[in-house]
């Protein structure tokens, strides 16, 4: 990003923080935080809580980062062949129990509860899978019978103290795309997500240990394009499978931040040294997006600016000119606050997502991870709340996925009481494609501009009889109010008839049409 670009940024900024201003944020934009399990990161806090505890614990995550103007969640559901829901392959997380195999008592389904909770706060859940990760720490971790590295030993390698299914057996890929099958057919997710680990970092000294398979399965290749063919093809069965099964659920990919560099090849970034996804994670996430296997990817953008090998700037410039028509979303890292000098100042991310805002082939933020945003470092929790996430966003709509919109709403009846503004609409749509409702209020003077996100009275679920209590209201003000319908992919209704309010002989007339 040139320097004057930069400068006015940094303007628009400071005029924010000391006069309350900026730019109107866009009616569209995926929000997004990560909620990761493995280790116990995020949540639950420790292993083996209560139910009680454990599911109180989701709903603050939900509550507090809806507050921060989140509208998805990640939520890790299989951290080490294992899983956060009722397998019928696999055991019970440690992370959940305490003890992989252990089921929760009482008995709940999380999966079930989380999924249920997000979608009550209108928020998208990805559940999200490691596909290759099996057990995260060799010498201690806990591994019941039933666990598939006891059942298939000959699918797994031993690296750097974890074991890792072998990416080059096919069965594998089968096992894997089963397991992720079964979550998409049985429970109403809304993605499936990956994160940057296929073949593990690597180790100095050490090389990962598949030998054997590239003998049997490697049919001459090079080692290296050998083990991008096996992650693409695991890539390209589970995007197929989703959509075969689901056609609504999206696919995303959170890689590396640095896809290749300048030096080792001509479409890569402008980055020195370091790791790289094509040629030490050996994951092509640009032939994904190319060849349209995925529907997003979120690179993991965790540096600051004016880093040294990897600039922000650079890498941020660098993904919006290669989505090729797909998401890109980018991955902010808010554990980085407070790690070192540029992590301390508390411009740093709000330049970043302000500069995420200036290019309009980004959709939007990933944030890691949910527990970092714990005790407001830096400010920015008021800087998402007072700002950048102050108005609700719809989130991007992915044309490909082929949606139909619903049919629009229409207000019945708007009664004023003592708690506000009583408003009642009926919905027409018989096809089943409402799953909310979008309710704008302008005042009297005020065109209707629905792409005003700032006019977003609320957003509320599909509902048998839908209402909505206009608290805010005051009486003798005039208001015109709209509502209009989204489907499950939030692709947006004709707006209803505007319901209009006069004050006639000194009292309030509603108007539900355009006459």
């Amino acid at each position: 990003m040139g320097k004057h670009l930069l400068a006015v940024i940094l303007l628009l900024t400071g005029l924010f923080c000391r006069q309350g201003f900026a730019q109107l944020p866009p009616k569209r934009e995926l929000r997004a935080v990560w909620i990761a399990t493995v280790e116990n990161i995020d949540w639950p806090s420790k292993r083996g809580l209560p139910v009680e505890q454990q599911k109180q614990e989701f709903i603050n995550i939900l509550d507090h980062q809806q507050q921060n103007g989140m509208n998805a969640v990640v939520v890790q559901v299989r951290p080490v062949a294992d899983a956060f829901y009722a397998s019928p392959f696999e055991p019970w997380s440690e992370y959940l129990t305490g003890r992989q195999g252990q089921a929760p008592d009482p008995y709940y389904d999380p999966l079930l509860f989380m999924i249920a909770e997000a979608h009550k706060r209108g928020m998208e859940f990805h559940a999200w899978f490691n596909p290759y990760r099996a057990v995260f720490n060799v010498s201690r971790s806990s591994v019941a019978p039933t666990h598939i590295t006891k059942q298939r030993p000959q699918w797994f390698l031993t690296f750097d103290g974890r074991k890792y299914f072998d990416p080059g057996v096919p069965e594998v890929r089968e096992y894997v795309t089963q397991i992720i099958r079964d979550v998409v057919r049985r429970y109403d997710i809304d993605a499936v997500h990956f994160d940057d680990y296929f073949y593990p970092y690597p180790v100095p000294g050490k090389e990962f240990p598949d030998y054997s398979s590239y003998r049997q399965y490697g049919h001459g290749m090079a080692k290296d394009d050998w083990r991008r063919w096996n992650v693409d093809t695991i890539i390209q069965m589970v995007g197929r499978m989703i959509k075969e099964e689901k056609p609504w659920v999206k696919f995303g990919i959170s890689p590396f931040g640095v896809w290749r560099s300048r030096d080792r090849d001509p479409e890569g970034s402008y980055t020195r040294g370091g790791l790289t996804n094509y040629d030490d994670l050996y994951a092509d996430v640009l032939k994904w997006l190319k060849k349209g296997w995925i529907d997003y990817a979120a690179p993991q953008l965790y540096w600051e600016r004016g880093h040294r090998s990897a600039d922000y700037e650079v890498l941020l410039n660098w993904w919006a000119q290669h989505g090729y028509g797909r998401h890109v979303y980018i991955g902010h890292g808010v554990y980085r606050i407070n790690s070192n000098a540029a992590w301390s100042n508390p411009n740093e991310l709000p330049i970043q997502l302000t500069e995420v805002r200036t290019l309009n082939t980004i959709q939007g933020s990933f944030f890691y991870s949910s527990k970092s945003f714990t005790g407001n470092p830096r400010g920015i929790e008021d800087t998402l709340r007072n700002h950048f996430y102050r108005y609700p966003a719809l989130r991007p709509i992915m044309p490909w996925l082929n949606g139909k919109s619903p049919f629009s709403p229409y207000f019945v009846d708007a009664i004023e009481k003592p708690d506000g503004l009583n408003l009642y609409w009926a919905d027409s749509d018989t096809s089943g494609r409402t799953n909310q409702y979008v309710l704008y209020r302008f005042n009297a003077e005020e065109v209707i501009n629905l792409n005003d996100p700032s006019k977003i009275l609320t957003i509320l679920p599909q509902m048998a009889d839908p209402q909505y209590v206009d608290a805010t209201y005051v009486k003798g003000k005039i208001y015109t109010y709209v509502v209009t319908a989204l489907n499950r992919l939030q692709e947006e209704s004709h707006a209803s008839d505007p319901l209009y309010m006069k004050i006639i002989r000194g009292k309030t007339k509603f108007l539900f049409d355009t006459e």
